[in-house]
């Protein structure tokens, strides 16, 4: 009987090892299967931040829906969210065409996807809207529309500072709370090199940079702050904020020095006190207050080259823009209008080939020659003398992107 026993246990036993083995054997098949499938969404993921193709771009498109978050999420720690670069802009009266040849400029070179933050007037919000839900296909952005907001005591006043809704960007990093870092760009803005680069140099903050510009002027003599201004600006020609690059998380904490407290401010808390103390001695409105919070915070700004902010000022009377001569325009402002008007026609031939230009590889690769032969038509004036600069690095940008097969992209 005792014999008996012991073989029913040892066979129980048994039995019970084989099921263990079993389930341990399908846990695995099941865990390697989820893995397998997780595969080739990873790819396109990697292919899309290191290729940057438009058509890497696409596919990677086509690629995230079927890589949501799932069975692979919860198995792999390895993937991570693909970094959007944040992009701002405010648009009112008639600038819709304008912003929308900005934001396809940004699209046509960017390698990391972009989202945008478009602050327009109330009725532009269906054109922005059905322009950009026909690029959907690109899958290389996504978008929000806000409308124009202010503080509400004194909206009236912010608004008819300088420009119609030009002080806005003052207020972004209290509205877009969410938003760590943001590069903010007037609608006068044409890229002509990757997003990205700009986007890198937030990289080269030191631990007190919390924004970058570019110099107002790089010659003196020709500088409108240090001839003309009634209060402080920064640095010997003052900066420009048509290009500002933001780390937004630091201007919310940062206590900043000013001339009217010994008590230092957080962002929040300053700019009403300033508007109030200068709104007799500012010309360009929301400009100007960012040069006054420099003035007494240096530390706070990282100043980047005058060839990511290239305007007419840098050639109407003489080059004076060394580093935008040497590697050309990297970001174009066409400030005072001159995309409108003949005044600067080497400007208003880059807008208009930009403006023009569809999303197709083909299209993008052949606007080059066109845009020469038009640029060649404006060395009777000083900017079109420099005609080389306006294409230098776009040739660079077109080529890297597009004159590569897909795979070396």
């Amino acid at each position: 009987m005792r014999r008996y026993l012991r073989v029913v246990v040892l066979c129980l036993a048994c039995g019970f090892c084989s099921l263990l083995y079993a389930f341990s054997q399908l846990a695995v098949s099941l865990e390697e299967g989820a893995a397998g499938s997780g595969g080739k969404p990873q790819a396109g993921v990697a292919s899309w931040i290191a290729g940057g193709g438009r058509g890497a771009a696409r596919r990677a498109g086509d690629a995230g829906t079927s890589a949501r978050p799932g069975r692979w999420d919860r198995y792999s720690p390895k993937i991570q969210p693909i970094e959007r670069m944040h992009l701002a802009v405010v648009a009112c009266g008639e600038r819709l065409e304008e912003t929308i040849t900005m934001l396809k400029s940004a699209i046509i070179f960017s390698i990391k996807p972009l989202q945008f933050h478009v602050f327009a007037e109330d009725q532009l919000h269906d054109s922005f809207k059905g322009i950009l839900d026909g690029w959907s296909f690109l899958h290389t952005f996504n978008y929000s529309l806000y409308p124009i907001t202010f503080p509400s005591e004194n909206a009236a006043e912010w608004k008819k500072l300088f420009k119609p809704c030009a002080s806005q960007r003052l207020f972004l990093p209290l509205i877009l709370k969410e938003v760590d870092s943001l590069l903010y760009v007037d609608t006068d803005i044409l890229f002509l090199r990757p997003v990205d680069d700009i986007w890198s140099l937030l990289k080269k903050f030191n631990s007190t940079q919390i924004a970058a510009m570019a110099p107002e002027h790089e010659e003196p003599r020709i500088g409108w702050y240090n001839r003309f201004a009634r209060h402080p600006y920064y640095g010997k020609t003052g900066v420009n904020s048509g290009v500002m690059l933001m780390n937004m998380t630091r201007m919310r904490r940062k206590y900043f020095k000013n001339d009217m407290t010994p008590v230092r401010l957080r962002w929040a808390d300053i700019l009403m006190p300033l508007l109030k103390k200068y709104k007799l001695n500012i010309t360009w409105g929301d400009q100007d207050l960012l040069n006054i919070i420099f003035f007494h915070n240096p530390e706070s700004l990282f100043v980047f080259p005058c060839q990511w902010n290239y305007r007419p000022d840098h050639c109407i009377y003489g080059s004076n823009c060394v580093e935008a001569e040497e590697e050309g325009i990297f970001v174009l402002h066409g400030n005072r209008g001159v995309y409108h008007d003949d005044k600067q026609p080497a400007f208003r031939a880059v807008y208009e080939a930009l403006r023009n230009c569809s999303f197709e590889d083909d299209h993008i690769r052949s606007l080059l020659k066109p845009l020469e032969l038009e640029l060649q038509k404006t060395v009777h004036t000083y900017c079109g003398k420099l005609y080389k600069i306006f294409i230098k690095q776009l040739t660079k940008s077109i080529q890297a992107r597009y004159d590569r097969p897909p795979k070396e992209r």
